[in-house]
């Protein structure tokens, strides 16, 4: 009997602070509170796609070509804030986008957050910029957003840079995945781990290569947590989990004919290079280059090198890289 009452104990009181955490979080974070602490939020923007307000960073000439660059699952342009503004000093106008539900983009309860709906509104979003063309490039989630684009609509297409991107649903089989896809489970669990500084600094070793852990500081910490502490942004991540569709990437990426660039950090422990690999066997105008200490993240880990190969891609009219002289880079992997 005694037991039984400390099980229910127990169980009250986890039931309490569950209701007590749902109660008083915050039901969406305002970009005009935290802008003071947003990388580059001078350049931030706001633009209507249907109904849905997205935020976007906009960086050098709107004549120059434009590159549209779009963010991983839980990432925001945040993770651009290095390698951006290089890509307008090089000549290029620059839009890094938060997808729909992420970022400070708004997070709309309707929505399916399904890869196929982020990518039709990367369309309509350049409808509304009034950009014809351009080059995409996609990090992770992001990269299946921008193949997806690229499938369904290649007259907006100018080149292809993928990096360290989902191109099927093996990552959906991921252990915490399959518990926040639990009906309740996912929605009692998911504001202590998205909340929890200490549960993102572990993924972060995990996402970052460990010659790079120097990067995981408290500012990188707050800048990608804080988009990610209020209920609609819980709700979007618990959406996007349940509705992960992305095998189409890798069963329909013999079609792509855009000039492609794949680059993959050689110890990815989140998508490994073999889905690079697959990519390159299978994309007939492409490049594949492998980052050497450099886990899921290039565009933080080796702004200096990633913002050159991407340049140098776009430049050259058929996207030809040229290999280099570094011990950054895995130069058999190089094709030109």
């Amino acid at each position: 009997m005694q037991k039984k009452h400390i099980a229910l104990g127990l169980g009250g009181a986890i039931g309490g602070a569950i209701a007590m955490k749902l109660i008083m979080r915050p039901k969406t974070v305002r970009f005009e509170e935290v802008a003071d602490r947003i990388a580059h939020s001078e350049n931030s923007k706001f633009v209507d796609v249907d109904g849905v307000e997205i935020h976007y960073q906009e960086f050098g000439e709107a004549g120059n070509p434009t590159m549209i660059l779009v963010h991983g699952y839980t990432a925001s342009t945040y993770v651009w804030k290095s390698v951006a503004p290089k890509f307008a000093e090089e000549g290029f106008h620059v839009i890094a986008v938060d997808l729909v539900g992420f970022g400070f983009s708004q997070k709309p309860a309707w929505f399916d957050y399904r890869i196929a709906s982020q990518a039709r509104m990367i369309s309509r979003f350049m409808n509304r910029l009034g950009i014809g063309k351009a080059t995409l490039v996609g990090s992770s989630f992001g990269g299946a957003v921008c193949s997806w684009v690229t499938l369904d609509n290649p007259e907006r297409v100018e080149k292809l840079v993928l990096v360290g991107s989902v191109i099927n649903d093996a990552p959906s089989r991921n252990a915490i995945f399959k518990v926040l896809s639990v009906p309740g489970i996912g929605e009692s669990l998911s504001p202590f781990l998205i909340d929890s500084k200490a549960f993102l600094k572990m993924r972060m070793h995990g996402t970052l290569d460990k010659t790079n852990h120097d990067l995981i500081t408290e500012e990188r910490i707050d800048s990608v947590i804080r988009p990610l502490r209020a209920a609609d942004a819980h709700n979007s991540l618990l959406t996007t989990a349940r509705n992960w569709d992305a095998d189409r990437i890798q069963d329909d990426a013999h079609l792509i004919e855009q000039p492609t660039l794949l680059i993959w950090g050689e110890n990815d422990e989140v998508i490994p290079v073999k889905h690079g690999e697959r990519l390159y066997d299978t994309i007939l105008n492409s490049r594949f280059v492998v980052l050497k200490d450099c886990g899921h993240v290039p565009p933080e880990e080796a702004p200096e090198l990633f913002a050159e190969l991407v340049v140098e891609f776009c430049r050259d009219s058929k996207g030809h890289i040229e290999p280099k002289d570094t011990e950054k880079m895995e130069l058999s992997q190089v094709e030109s």
